[in-house]
């Protein structure tokens, strides 16, 4: 990830403060790691999708700089919420287009794009959000992994130092995680 550490974590505390200027030089900073992010997440979307990378990234912006502040930890934390919020954007675009349709075809995605051996066949956005919302209240910490791994993107290695464990621990947690989902999303209608 590009920029040090202990960089953003400095930028973080100054934002924390209230330094707009901190602000800006953050969002230089991550911006590029960012966009990289949704934009690997965009080209596992179907053809045609209506929302883009950089949209992606300007609505995670918003939400993170014009919301409630939030009190900043460190580079993680940021990474963490940035990923938070990638995977509600695209679970609240794929309601909103769903409801256009009047229960027209959901948004599919897959989980094969950042693992060797695939979950399945496609699934939907949706009911990914609704299986993931289950596991988290299950293993919180293996629904991070996925959220970090799949919404944000993130390599095992770069998941395991924002989630602060071992990449042993989050290789097991990975596989735990995408065994349950498996067995949700094929037992859902």
């Amino acid at each position: 990830m590009p920029g040090s550490k202990q960089q953003i974590t400095d930028l973080l505390a100054l934002v924390r403060a209230g330094d707009k200027q901190a602000a800006r030089q953050l969002v230089e900073l991550v911006y590029p790691e960012l966009r990289r992010l949704a934009q690997h997440y965009m080209d596992q979307e179907r053809t045609g999708h209506t929302l883009q990378a950089t949209a992606l990234v300007h609505e995670v912006y918003l939400r993170i700089f014009e919301a409630e502040p939030i009190t900043w930890q460190d580079r993680a934390h940021f990474f963490a919420v940035a990923a938070k919020h990638m995977r509600q954007i695209l679970v609240d675009h794929a309601r909103s287009r769903q409801a256009e349709k009047r229960g027209g075809g959901r948004v599919q995605v897959t989980l094969s794009a950042v693992t060797e051996v695939a979950l399945g066949p496609d699934y939907d956005v949706i009911a990914l959000d609704e299986a993931l919302a289950r596991l988290e209240s299950l293993d919180l910490r293996a629904s991070r992994v996925v959220e970090l791994r799949y919404f944000g993107g993130l390599t095992e290695p770069e998941a395991a130092e924002v989630l602060g464990i071992s990449l042993a621990t989050l290789k097991r947690d990975w596989e735990v995680a995408r065994a349950w989902l498996f067995s949700q999303l094929h037992s859902e209608p």
